[in-house]
């Protein structure tokens, strides 16, 4: 049986390893990113191809997965894809973008005889190391059902969503769920550590009971610590914010909470923060 062809373009934190994941399960994979030197280091690591441009690592494949930083970047490398890629081939976008950009994409995949699946992903850096990652995806199902080979081999769960555009709402309501618990959690800690308790013992006890979250389990000790170097950035999480708020202002739903952490996160961003990880909410009440 001929391995399925996969270009992926994008070797950031999390495209660097997921598409490592597909070499591991036996995909045929050409890698291109922006930065030469990164994808040739990959290469060297996994023992995949190489691409110079898009479009040269679209070409004759038979999926091409997205990993870049925007929606201006899903646009310029979507459209230099596209242009090469074979009629009822597949695009997937991992990019955290907008439901616009990806419904727009959508639009143009079709007018080129190509599927076009939105497919947000959570779980960080180490959920993509680990292949531990959650797949968000809009489009239709025969389209996710020729991807989920692909997105098992980096991803504990993938789930379809709805039409196209549905995977980047998903992703949005991720992010306001997180920028709550973990606002939260900072500002527990910061009662708990001005009241004098030892708040090791209290997060171990409260983390058995309904207060318990991820964050709790995987931040607390951290923030204990006031250490702030543990994947997704503030930089990061702002664009995500201003995503789900722009959003929030076309479809008439109020995001109290989320407007003001993103205020909280620009206040860790004055202060040097650009590039702590999201528990670092707790830098600005001390």
């Amino acid at each position: 049986m001929t391995k399925m062809k996969v270009s992926f373009l994008g070797l950031g934190v999390m495209g660097y390893p997921m598409a490592g994941h597909l070499v591991s399960a036996g995909f045929d994979v050409t890698v291109f990113n922006r930065t030469t030197q990164k994808a040739k280091q990959w290469v060297e690591k996994y023992g995949a191809k190489l691409a110079l441009s898009p479009s040269e690592a679209a070409k004759d494949a038979d999926v091409v997965l997205m990993c870049v930083g925007d929606d201006n970047d899903v646009r310029a490398v979507a459209k230099e894809a596209i242009a090469a890629m074979n009629e009822g081939a597949l695009l997937i976008d991992h990019t955290t973008a907008s439901a616009t950009v990806a419904k727009e994409i959508d639009r143009v995949c079709k007018d080129h005889g190509l599927g076009f699946l939105d497919a947000p992903v959570s779980g960080g850096q180490a959920g993509a190391e680990n292949g531990q990652l959650t797949v968000m995806v809009g489009g239709t199902e025969r389209d996710y059902i020729k991807a989920k080979p692909l997105f098992d081999a980096y991803s504990r769960h993938s789930q379809l969503l709805g039409e196209c555009g549905s995977g980047q709402l998903a992703k949005m309501m991720n992010q306001i769920c997180i920028a709550g618990i973990v606002q939260g959690l900072a500002e527990a800690l910061h009662f708990g550590q001005k009241a004098g308790l030892d708040c090791n013992a209290v997060i171990d006890v409260i983390s058995k009971g309904a207060a318990q979250s991820w964050q709790m389990e995987n931040r607390a000790q951290t923030m204990l610590n006031n250490s702030y170097e543990f994947g997704f950035a503030v930089d990061w999480m702002r664009k995500d914010l201003s995503i789900a708020l722009d959003e929030a202002r076309r479809n008439g739903s109020t995001l109290a909470l989320t407007a003001l952490v993103d205020q909280y996160y620009a206040d860790v961003q004055k202060m040097g923060g650009n590039r702590w990880d999201t528990s670092s909410l707790l830098t600005r009440l001390k």
